[in-house]
């Protein structure tokens, strides 16, 4: 078996080699490597046309309209246009937005930006289990209301978020309805036809395709409207300037194509190799569940651990390639801000780390993590005072620590 064992698919994904393939053909002088809005000669007209093929087979995973698809450099581009560029274009609407304290940064920092030029932005904190129920929001909308943002799939703990219900009440409203997909598309079955959803985002690389490459779908019936965010050629539609990068776009189509053929099947397989896990696990003293098994994402499994330091843990695993959250995120000693938004104490944020499973991810693979993560917590928890003074009875919620 090979270690380490890469357990942190939702940060990324490796590109399928059948992708890899594809793309080959799309870089060099002897392949299609033409400019695809060079519309006098031929190596444009070829580009043109994988372009289009890598946009049907897109729009073919989440059944929308070709021209409703918009090609972006990834998810956090696709958010910014979606945030910025509906709130700026709607100004004379309103200027007021909802989202949740949960979604990814690129949303949160896109919503933060509107607020330093004048628009008001409603940050709504899930239930204990992560989820914003409808109830929250109907209480928060207002008259100057435009847009609502709120993600499908948590990034960090994988709970799902009832989009359909959310679509439905902006629909009615006559608000916007923007969703952070990135961990959805390509992941699970997704039907965009069956939500009322004007803008979404996703991305390649959580998908088995390359970096660098992602898609916002906005709606054309009714039709959305957006500033653009990048400007220069007027491409695609006028909405993201920028000569389109062909081999990424069809690495990216190909991965879209891969993943509506094998994504039943795949849902299944991570459903048995995510509860494998847990159940591995769960009976461990004091680890506690973040994610939600039932309605959550079949990929992701976030575990607080208590007493253990989640980066002292992560240093113990070093045959598991695994993270304490967002990728986006790492850098930063906080606790999550996720799971402290759903009312998880410091201590146990801290001590949380995000399992992320994938395509290549094995049986073999799950057990081995199973064991290693009884050992290390057996050792770390060997040398920790506070599992010694939890042992013994004390209540830690009641010490006063002298931090002098």
């Amino acid at each position: 078996m090979k270690l380490p064992i890469y357990l942190d698919y939702s940060a990324t994904t490796p590109v399928d080699p059948l992708v890899v393939k594809k793309m080959l053909k799309f870089l060099t002088i002897d392949g299609i490597f033409g400019n695809s809005a060079s519309r006098s000669h031929k190596f444009g007209w070829e580009a043109e046309e994988a372009v289009n093929i890598a946009r049907s087979q897109i729009s073919n995973l989440i059944n929308c309209d070709i021209r409703e698809i918009i090609f972006t450099s990834g998810a956090t581009e696709s958010n910014n246009l979606a945030i910025k560029g509906s709130a700026i274009f709607y100004k004379k609407k309103g200027s007021h937005i909802i989202t949740s304290s949960t979604e990814h940064k690129s949303v949160l920092d896109s919503c933060r930006y509107l607020e330093e030029i004048g628009y008001k932005v409603t940050y709504i904190k899930p239930k204990s289990n992560g989820i914003i129920s409808i109830k929250q929001i109907q209480k928060k909308l207002k008259k100057n209301t435009i847009l609502v943002s709120i993600m499908h799939i948590n990034n960090e703990t994988g709970v799902a978020q009832n989009i359909k219900k959310i679509g439905n009440l902006c629909f009615k409203k006559k608000i916007i309805f923007h969703v952070d997909a990135t961990q959805s598309i390509g992941k699970v079955p997704f039907n965009i036809s069956k939500y009322k959803i004007d803008l979404m985002s996703f991305s390649s690389h959580k998908m088995y395709g390359p970096k660098g490459i992602g898609c916002l779908y906005v709606k054309r019936k009714p039709r959305v409207r957006l500033s653009c965010q990048i400007h220069g050629g007027g491409h695609e539609r006028g909405l993201r300037s920028g000569t389109l990068p062909v081999h990424q776009i069809v690495g990216m189509g190909e991965a879209c194509r891969i993943a509506k053929k094998v994504i039943k099947k795949e849902n299944e397989k991570m459903i048995y190799l995510r509860n494998l896990l847990w159940n591995g696990i769960k009976n461990i003293e004091e680890v506690y569940l973040n994610s939600d098994l039932v309605k959550g994402a079949p990929h992701i499994l976030n575990v607080s651990f208590n007493y253990v330091e989640g980066e002292s843990l992560i240093m113990s695993l070093k045959e598991l390639a695994i993270s304490s959250g967002s990728a986006c995120t790492s850098s930063s000693l906080e606790p999550s801000y996720v799971l402290k938004s759903m009312g998880i104490k410091d201590e146990l944020a801290h001590s949380s780390i995000r399992f992320s499973i994938g395509r290549f991810t094995t049986e073999k693979n799950i057990n081995y993590a199973v064991k290693l993560i009884h050992n290390s917590l057996k050792k770390l928890r060997h040398l920790s005072p506070l599992w010694e003074m939890f042992k013994s009875g004390v209540n830690l919620d009641n010490v006063i620590w002298n931090h002098k």
